[in-house]
């Protein structure tokens, strides 16, 4: 994750937030699932595997790697080689 963001639960919204130098952007369960697991460890699959098993579902890579490229354009995340 970019660390110019800083991810928090927010117990009065129910839901992940983003707080920046400049506001904050409210997630929605999903994207909050997933930017929960950009630890600088996990790949794209990591995160698709881990949640596929703690939802019982299948096939979210294609919509992991979605997600990561749009949070990637905005600058919440960091590809790092």
């Amino acid at each position: 994750m970019n660390s110019h963001f800083q991810l928090q639960w927010e117990e009065k919204q129910n839901c992940f937030v983003l707080l920046y130098p400049e506001g904050m952007v409210q997630l929605n369960q999903s994207a909050g699932e997933i930017m929960n697991l950009c630890d600088g460890k996990n790949s794209a699959l990591d995160i698709a595997k881990i949640l596929e098993e703690k939802f019982n579902i299948v096939g979210l890579l294609h919509d992991v790697n979605e997600f990561l490229d749009d949070a990637m354009t905005r600058n919440w995340v960091i590809y790092n080689v």
